[in-house]
């Protein structure tokens, strides 16, 4: 039996670091992303920020940057986009190694009536959410040849469904079919793949919604008061797994999707 590497003695400093590392945050402009991007740069992480909105990338890495000392930029990214997606992956390559990779942007919008769901609609959800998590996912692993990290956001709506949202629960279980498949079949070429499932958090895109879930039956602040914590979560509460994901301290991990969830799935 193969048992490496061995951190039975690295000190917890060493295996939270980032240092030397370079990553790509897909829909780092604002909410989880931006986030996920700020905790990897605290970590020593240089990151790239991708997003399609290139003024909203560019003000958040310049923010991060300054508040961390680390190396942060931004660029365009449309993630449905194959092409945009591959010359975000060769920037990174080019400015020394590709090492962790978040598919982090997708879109939530609320479905409605599933018997009114256009074909239309559901290309676009799907587009987003699962091609380009897949495609992201591709177009980092052929990049990563030393290995490396790619970190899927899935949600609770990939385990299990609620009124007024089939479409983005189609698109999440994908997510994690997705997330568990590429564990499989990346782990030999030396790259593990994580999911992490958020239950609700207070994104400027969940914030969006809430009217239109309630309006489908979807009531989001009484499924909050009744999960085990009670509270809905901040960006931060999934930042911090996601730099679990990445760090040394999962390096025993790949294939699995975290409920970061409080609780709603137990």
């Amino acid at each position: 039996m193969t048992i490496a590497p061995d951190f039975t003695d690295t000190p917890l400093a060493s295996l939270t670091s980032l240092v030397g590392k370079r990553a790509v945050v897909t829909g780092g402009a604002k909410g989880i992303g931006e986030r996920i991007a700020y905790r990897f740069a605290e970590a020593g992480a240089d990151v790239i920020i991708g997003d399609i909105d290139l003024d909203g990338a560019t003000a958040a890495a310049a923010a991060i940057a300054a508040a961390t000392g680390a190396t942060v930029e931004a660029a365009a990214l449309d993630v449905t986009d194959t092409a945009s997606l591959a010359a975000v992956a060769e920037h990174a390559v080019a400015a020394g190694g590709l090492h962790l990779w978040v598919n982090n942007a997708g879109i939530f919008p609320t479905t409605g009536d599933p018997l009114e769901v256009t074909d239309e609609f559901l290309d676009t959800m799907l587009a987003v959410n699962v091609r380009g998590t897949y495609a992201g996912a591709r177009e980092a692993a052929k990049r990563m040849s030393d290995g490396g990290v790619i970190i899927n956001l899935a949600s609770t709506a990939g385990f299990k469904g609620a009124p007024g949202i089939s479409a983005y629960v189609a698109s999440k279980h994908a997510v994690v079919g997705i997330t568990k498949n590429l564990g499989i079949e990346l782990g030999p070429l030396g790259i593990r793949v994580l999911g992490l499932a958020p239950s609700v958090i207070a994104t400027p895109g969940v914030a969006d919604q809430m009217g239109p879930l309630k309006a489908a039956g979807l009531d989001i602040e009484k499924r909050l008061a009744a999960n085990p914590l009670g509270r809905g979560g901040l960006p931060d509460d999934i930042a911090r797994v996601a730099l679990f994901c990445a760090s040394d301290l999962s390096a025993y991990m790949t294939g699995s999707v975290l409920a970061v969830d409080a609780g709603s799935l137990a």
